[in-house]
C-alpha cells in the first residue's frame, strides 16, 4: 500500500488498520503553531486549512482569533465540531475553496501542502490567493527532503518547489528548517509503518524526539505576505 494512496475519509472514520491514532493527531495544538501564536502571527480572520480534527483551529479561538477550520474529510470536521463546538468548521475542497473569496487575512497550513500533488498544489496556491486579502499572511509547515527513508511523507517538498510554487502570488519573508511534533514514540510509528505499508519501514533512528518521546520530523517553516494586485 502505497502512503500516498491513503483515504483521509478511512483513516477519520477509524477504519484503516492503525485504527484512530494518527501521526498529526496530538489532541493538542500543534507545538509550532503555538509558538507563532506567541509571537502575534494571527490577526484578522483565519483560515486553519486541512485542519483534520480542529485542535489547532480551537487553540486559536482560545486566544480570541476568528477562525474557520476547513478539511476535504467530512468526518474529521464532523470531530472537530465535536471537540470545538464554538468554531466554525466546514468541508471544502483545498484547491478550490469555492464560496471563500477575499475572505481571509491569515492562512495556516500544518501539513496539508506535501499532501498534495504538484498540479493540486498550484491549485491549491492559486485558491488561497483568491481566498484571502491582498497583503494576507501564510504560514505553512511542510516535511522537507530531510525527512529519512521509512517515514510515511506522502511528498517531500524541496526548497525550489515553494519558491517557485508559492512566490508565484506571495512574496516569502521567511523559509527556513524546523520540527514538526508527531503524536507517536518511535516504537509506535514504526508499528504503524509496518500495518499500513505491509512491510518493515527503513530506519528511522535519524529522529529526533521531544521530552514526551514524540517524534519529531524534519518540515520547511514558510511564511509568506500575498502580494497586492
Amino acid at each position: 500500500m502505497d502512503v500516498q494512496d491513503i483515504d483521509f475519509e478511512e483513516l477519520y472514520q477509524g477504519t484503516t488498520p492503525i485504527g484512530r491514532k494518527m501521526p498529526w493527531d496530538l489532541g493538542a495544538p500543534q507545538p509550532a503553531v503555538v509558538a507563532l501564536a506567541d509571537a502575534g502571527e494571527f490577526t484578522g480572520e483565519v483560515l486553519d486549512i486541512g485542519c483534520g480534527l480542529g485542535d489547532n483551529s480551537a487553540f486559536l479561538a482560545s486566544r480570541g482569533v476568528h477562525v474557520t477550520g476547513l478539511d476535504g474529510a467530512p468526518s474529521a470536521v464532523e470531530q472537530a465540531r465535536t471537540r470545538a463546538p464554538g468554531v466554525t468548521f466546514a468541508v471544502a475542497d483545498a484547491t478550490k475553496l469555492e464560496g471563500y473569496e477575499g475572505r481571509f487575512d491569515t492562512v495556516l497550513d500544518s501539513a496539508l501542502y506535501h499532501c498534495l500533488t504538484e498540479d493540486d498544489r498550484r491549485a491549491y496556491l492559486a485558491a488561497l490567493t483568491r481566498a484571502t486579502r491582498p497583503g494576507a499572511t501564510l504560514h505553512l509547515f511542510c516535511f522537507s527532503e530531510d525527512v529519512p527513508d521509512g517515514f510515511p511523507a506522502p511528498y517531500l517538498i524541496s526548497e525550489a518547489n515553494l519558491r517557485e510554487t508559492v512566490g508565484k502570488d506571495w512574496t516569502i519573508e521567511r523559509l527556513e528548517p524546523a520540527v514538526y511534533t508527531t503524536s507517536m514514540t518511535a516504537e509506535e510509528l514504526r508499528r504503524s509503518v509496518q500495518v499500513v505499508l505491509g512491510e518493515e519501514p527503513g530506519s528511522l533512528t535519524g529522529l529526533d524526539t521531544d521530552a514526551d518521546g514524540r517524534v519529531l520530523v524534519p518540515v520547511w517553516q514558510l511564511k509568506a505576505v500575498r502580494s497586492t494586485p
